[in-house]
């Protein structure tokens, strides 16, 4: 089990490492870091707690915290998705937290919610006992021009994690694999 200490401890330190801040609301703050918490329980991995996940892996990738999205949100709006991060601006008051579009594509979002539209559906007798299918995820090598990240998954990340290059910089590597 992880403790909310861990949680929060993980999240203040990838805050100092890219400049940002936790949420100053004490309250919220704490809320977010349950949610986190417990979707690692439940997951096995720590969800954005302001998205619904899927429980699978590939398929949640893009919104692990830190999620894809939390640096070009906070960038242009001060706060990520959930505001667990945000700016100095932010943080001090002078700027007000405001609603944050979601930047995570359809696509994405309803493959999350694929695992569950089965579940209501009325059931026959005849009917198969399984009818949902794992949504089948494309992974590709990606390498970022500027540093030379690597990262193998479906999509780039928006933001290079290390050198802070954006998506444009990313490229996909082809393996040519000897048989």
């Amino acid at each position: 089990m992880t403790s909310l200490d861990k949680v929060r401890q993980r999240a203040e330190n990838d805050a100092k490492t890219y400049g940002y801040y936790l949420n100053p609301d004490t309250e919220f703050l704490q809320n977010l870091l349950q949610g986190l918490r417990e979707n690692e329980e439940r997951y096995g991995y720590p969800s954005c707690p302001c998205r619904l996940a899927s429980g699978n892996l590939e398929v949640d990738r893009d919104i692990i915290c830190p999620c894809d999205y939390r640096d070009p949100d906070v960038i242009e709006y001060g706060t990520c998705y959930c505001a667990l991060y945000v700016r100095k601006d932010v943080f001090e008051g002078k700027t007000p937290l405001q609603a944050i579009p979601e930047r995570r594509p359809v696509a994405k979002q309803t493959r999350s919610y694929a695992p569950a539209s089965g579940t209501s559906e009325k059931k026959t007798e005849t009917a198969p006992t399984s009818t949902k299918e794992t949504p089948r995820i494309r992974k590709k090598l990606w390498y970022c021009k500027q540093c030379g990240y690597v990262v193998f998954r479906e999509d780039p990340p928006y933001i290079c994690p290390i050198c802070k290059a954006k998506r444009e910089m990313f490229a996909e590597m082809s393996i040519q694999v000897d048989d």
